[in-house]
Parts: C-alpha cells; sequence; structure tokens
C-alpha cells in the first residue's frame, strides 16, 4: 500500500514504529487529508486502533483528551527484559486470593494468534530495554473497552 499510495499522492510523516504488536503503522497526508495506515495482521490492528486511530477519531470529533493516567494492575506471572520495542502484550484479568487484581500475560504473543486476543481483557504495557520484572510488581495496563474488571 505505501508504494502505490505514495506514487498517488501520499506523503509519509512515518512508516513503521519501535512497538510490538504493529510495527508497520503508517501515517501522511493523501491529497490534503490525513491518513493512517494500519498493519494488516488482525492483533495489530486492534492495538494500533486502540493506541493511535481512537484517540485521532476522538480527537477529530472534539471530544475531551483523555488525560487519565493508564490503569495499573499486579503482575500475575514474572516477564523478562524487553528489546528495543514498546510491547503491549495481551492478558487476562483474574482476582487474586487477596482481593487484588492481576494481569497474567499470555505465554505466546504471536501476534497472528486470534485465540489469545479473544481470550484477552487487557494489553501489559513493557517499555523499550525494560528490565525482567518479577510477578507481583504493579505494570500499567489499557483495558479493552468491551472487558470488565473481574469481580
Amino acid at each position: 500500500m505505501r508504494g502505490v499510495l505514495s506514487e498517488d499522492g501520499l506523503a509519509i510523516d512515518f512508516w513503521e514504529i519501535a512497538m510490538r504488536p504493529g510495527k508497520p503503522l503508517m501515517f501522511g497526508d493523501y491529497r490534503g487529508t490525513p491518513m493512517v495506515g494500519l498493519p494488516g495482521n488482525p492483533v495489530s490492528t486492534l492495538v494500533c486502533s486502540l493506541l493511535f486511530l481512537k484517540p485521532a477519531i476522538d480527537k477529530l470529533s472534539g471530544l475531551p483528551e483523555d488525560a487519565e493516567a493508564p490503569m495499573t494492575a499486579r503482575l500475575g506471572v514474572a516477564l523478562k527484559k524487553n528489546d528495543r520495542r514498546q510491547d503491549y502484550l495481551r492478558a487476562r484479568l483474574i482476582r487474586a486470593a487477596d482481593g487484588v487484581i492481576e494481569a497474567v500475560p499470555f505465554d505466546v504473543q504471536d501476534s497472528s494468534m486470534m485465540r489469545p486476543l479473544s481470550e484477552s481483557d487487557c494489553l501489559v504495557i513493557r517499555p523499550p530495554h525494560a528490565p525482567a520484572i518479577a510477578a507481583g510488581s504493579d505494570v500499567p495496563i489499557i483495558p479493552f473497552p468491551s472487558g470488565s474488571l473481574p469481580l
């Protein structure tokens, strides 16, 4: 798409970003109209839509900016150190025995896998170059709009 649209007047501001999933996100100006090109993978598309497309549509619609800080949850499992990309890990939310809400990322985060997405309640945010983190640590999460916190 990038090549075809560029030949037809697309001025690209950026293409490919340091995040997972969603690296092939594209933004530019197509004949005077802002354009967002979402990745083709369904999981990447959903994540990019939540992070970039929804806020853009809200702003263009005149809605106030969401100034809320990300929610946090207790991490239910340990995570290895992160590489150079910001990760958004699909996770389930559970209420632990002590009553605290925990985020438990799925073991496999391959963006071609739809089942973990369908069973997810949120995304756990892992910044670039984050060190390993122990279970029980607080992590920022983005709850899915249709999801609800466990009772």
